[in-house]
């Protein structure tokens, strides 16, 4: 039952929000001191052209260079430069985090030299400080994860209801 009340949350949240991933933790500090290592972040995609100074999050699916038990990891950084051709309406998007000295163009695919529209997630539109620390916790030290499946379970198991 609580895994598919979180399951209709997650999709509500994704349909509402136009993002893939409504709700990404802060991994790093590279966007210290505006958002902290442990922030949740909320996202939304739009229509609007993305502009200059925005937060986004984005996903390189080919070879990104930060990986967490064999998966893409979202990246949560600030657009510093946008360049949109007329003819084609392509937008090309260049990205750093607030904490780096140099912009993103390490993290991207080898070769590539600007994020397009689709490997944005979203945007940052809010956050609440901190309540990332259980994602990261568990991420980093699977045995309490496991640890706090089992004492669920124990819980179901044992419930008079």
């Amino acid at each position: 039952m609580i895994v598919s009340s979180a399951l209709i949350i997650w999709k509500g949240l994704m349909c509402i929000t136009g993002s893939e991933s409504p709700v990404v933790v802060v991994l790093s500090e590279s966007m210290e001191p505006g958002f902290q290592r442990g922030d949740i972040l909320f996202l939304q995609m739009s229509k609007d052209p993305i502009r200059t100074g925005e937060i986004v999050v984005f996903n390189i699916q080919v070879a990104t260079v930060i990986h967490i038990a064999g998966r893409d990891i979202p990246i949560v950084h600030r657009v510093i430069e946008v360049h949109e051709q007329r003819q084609s309406g392509e937008v090309r998007i260049l990205t750093k985090g607030d904490n780096n000295d140099v912009d993103d163009r390490m993290l991207y695919a080898q070769g590539q030299f600007w994020l397009k529209q689709e490997h944005i997630m979203g945007r940052a539109v809010g956050f609440l400080p901190y309540v990332g620390w259980a994602t990261i916790i568990m991420t980093e030290k699977p045995i309490i994860k496991y640890i706090l499946i089992g004492a669920l379970g124990l819980l179901v198991i044992t419930s008079k209801d």
